[in-house]
């Protein structure tokens, strides 16, 4: 006998800010049903769920994969192909079915999510995959805004909402983002000013100081250390992002270093002078990553005179 089996139930995530008592509801997952497959199909989709559940990820992709050789054309196998390659940090093929997931359901909001998260992961954005998907698609781009807020990349989701039509989600969603990208610049501390800085007061530039002092005299095993936590102190200076990512490509570890680097590009306003130093040190890591593309994006983005 057929079942009638709830896979996930819908819910809403609600995200709220501190400097007001607003929410935006995010649906996590539309209702999946699996009234028309067989018992048979049922059985190994849950044996799969339930071995990726216990880090099992090579038998349950096995069985996921079975699971399309039965015939079964949904995008819900291929999410769990992409969510469990992730896990177990096969990027390139988890990107393959996290994309065929979404061009075959655009306008779901997790789909979306979980090729950010494996586009994050080899430290690559949107733009790697835009041309194989229905990038048109306006609630695509409505739930890339909301994956860029969730995650605080407040400048990408921006970009991204400009571009849609007049609405009552752009009216809502661009009030937000500027409030908190103001947020952000109100609370983090000032490091530069016109007159004289007493240093002693003021504990991120004496962090500063010490951390430039360290990459003067090339000493990066102490500059990765006291960055990293300075990092988890001061989560809102892209300084210390910078220098951690400074450290490890120094050390040759550029995934790590690019995606400090380009984390550091989210708390960046107006500093133009650290702004170059991030797209410098962002070029020399994709160029010994491999990826000339991106070294001259970033090479590029680098402002002459500062």
């Amino acid at each position: 006998m057929k079942q009638h089996i709830l896979l996930t139930a819908f819910v809403f995530v609600a995200f709220s800010y501190a400097q007001e008592d607003q929410k935006l509801d995010i649906p996590e997952s539309a209702e999946v049903f699996l009234e028309e497959y067989t018992d048979g199909f049922q059985d190994i989709f849950f044996n799969a769920l339930q071995q990726k559940g216990i880090q099992n990820y090579d038998r349950a992709i096995n069985l996921f994969l079975e699971c399309k050789q039965l015939n079964v054309a949904t995008s819900v196998i291929d999410h769990e192909l992409a969510k469990t390659y992730l896990l177990d940090k096969t990027y390139v093929t988890a990107q393959q079915y996290a994309v065929e997931a979404l061009i075959a359901e655009p306008a779901n909001y997790w789909y979306l999510d979980t090729l950010e998260q494996i586009l994050s992961k080899q430290s690559n954005t949107m733009d790697a995959v835009k041309n194989t998907l229905p990038f048109d698609n306006k609630e695509l781009q409505k739930n890339l805004v909301l994956v860029y807020f969730k995650k605080k990349k407040y400048g990408d989701a921006l970009a991204i909402l400009k571009g849609l039509p007049k609405s009552s989600f752009k009216e809502e969603l661009q009030l937000k983002l500027e409030d908190s990208l103001a947020q952000l610049k109100k609370n983090a501390p000032k490091t530069k000013s016109t007159g004289l800085i007493t240093v002693n007061n003021d504990p991120i530039k004496v962090l500063e100081l010490n951390l430039e002092q360290h990459i003067k005299n090339e000493q990066f095993a102490m500059v990765a250390l006291r960055a990293k936590d300075a990092v988890e102190t001061y989560p809102l200076q892209p300084y210390f992002y910078y220098a951690y990512g400074l450290a490890l490509h120094k050390t040759n570890k550029n995934d790590e270093a690019i995606e400090m680097l380009e984390s550091s590009l989210d708390y960046l306003f107006d500093d133009i002078s650290l702004g170059n130093k991030i797209y410098r040190t962002l070029s020399d890591a994709y160029t010994q990553a491999g990826n000339s593309s991106k070294a001259n994006e970033y090479l590029s983005k680098i402002k002459p005179g500062f």
